[in-house]
């Protein structure tokens, strides 16, 4: 049994070994998280993208399955209202789509499907009263976050920058992840839009330990335990990782993201807004060479991607669809959840040489 150094991510979480799962809307559900909390790790539960009813169901099982903590984790997003000169430019650089598929634009579906946290999911958090709740994109408004506080709950939220996490250390969050621009999905970035100038892993990992007294949890190109063992030796308390369980049994990743997965490399995932209206990284596929990856005409998260809709039917290879995958995705093993949770923690206390 590792003998871990730090021991403030295990003892606030009160988990056995220093890593999370990544929640992954989509991909990662009741299943993953057991297998991850089975593990000796952070089980994570993505709510942004299901209802209520699916949450308290979720947890249910969860909690039937296994006595350890859960994350419940919610979007911070401000939703916005598209005008019209967004929208019909948005139409018009896929009008091309729809002639090709046969798509007819006056019956697209509505766009959404990615809510911020309110006063609805707050009263949830109050009901089931998860050990820990993280927001991505910021933090909702004080007093939601109030509320959330006096649940008891640990306050987790993710930066991209230094200043991102001097902002949330400031507003009482208990640890702060540290998204590298290797990681896969969404950016958590909300003080800054310049993907230019987001910082790796390994360069901001050890600032952000340095700016801040709370734990700080590494994210981004770590999937196995030469990555974790490096961010523990940067000075992070523990690691955040979703690439690496996207090929388990226990992932809810669809059939087209499995087979992209198959194919990652360290050089064809690509940070894009096209998709969904944020950036994010993912496989790289026809619509992010075409439109992408960065486009000034995609309309703000998530409207982005209702549009998208018909054509994802239409193309079953994922042509027009999120393939999200960190920049270490090729590292990913097709085996179950626990067993890779565990494989990474024996290679990370051989490395560090731990008892």
């Amino acid at each position: 049994m590792p003998v871990w150094t730090d021991r403030r991510v295990l003892d606030l979480f009160a988990i056995e070994h220093p890593f999370l799962l990544a929640p992954m809307a989509g991909s990662g559900g009741s299943a993953l998280a057991i297998a991850v909390a089975r593990a000796g790790g952070l089980g994570s539960l993505p709510c942004a993208s299901i209802t209520a009813d699916k949450v308290s169901e979720e947890v249910a099982v969860f909690r039937a399955a296994v006595s350890g903590p859960i994350n419940l984790n919610f979007f911070a997003h401000t939703a916005v209202t598209p005008t019209e000169a967004q929208t019909r430019r948005w139409l018009d650089r896929l009008a091309p789509y729809f002639s090709e598929f046969d798509v007819d634009p006056a019956k697209l579906p509505a766009a959404g499907g990615r809510a911020p946290f309110d006063a609805a999911m707050c009263s949830l958090v109050e009901e089931l009263k998860p050990e820990v709740v993280s927001f991505h994109f910021g933090l909702p408004e004080t007093a939601l976050l109030d509320r959330v506080k006096a649940t008891g709950a640990i306050l987790l939220a993710t930066a991209t920058t230094v200043a991102e996490g001097r902002w949330l250390a400031e507003r009482g969050c208990d640890a702060v992840i540290a998204q590298g621009y290797e990681a896969g999905g969404h950016r958590g970035n909300f003080l800054t839009d310049d993907m230019t100038t987001q910082p790796g892993t390994m360069a901001l990992v050890p600032q952000m330990v340095d700016a801040l007294s709370i734990p700080v949890i590494a994210a981004g190109g770590i999937s196995d335990g030469r990555g974790m063992a490096a961010a523990l030796c940067l000075g992070a308390s523990a690691v955040q990782m979703g690439t690496a369980f996207l090929l388990s049994p226990e992932s809810t990743s669809a059939a087209v993201h499995r087979a992209a997965l198959r194919g990652v490399r360290d050089d064809n995932t690509v940070v894009t807004n096209v998709l969904t209206g944020r950036p994010a990284r993912g496989a790289i596929n026809r619509l992010i060479r075409e439109v992408g990856p960065l486009s000034a005409d995609a309309p703000p998260f998530p409207l982005a991607a209702g549009p998208l809709t018909p054509l994802r039917e239409a193309m079953a290879q994922g042509d027009f669809q999120p393939l999200w995958s960190g920049q270490a995705g090729a590292l990913a093993r097709e085996v179950p959840a626990e067993e890779i949770g565990r494989t990474i923690v024996a290679q990370t206390a051989a490395v560090l040489r731990l008892g």
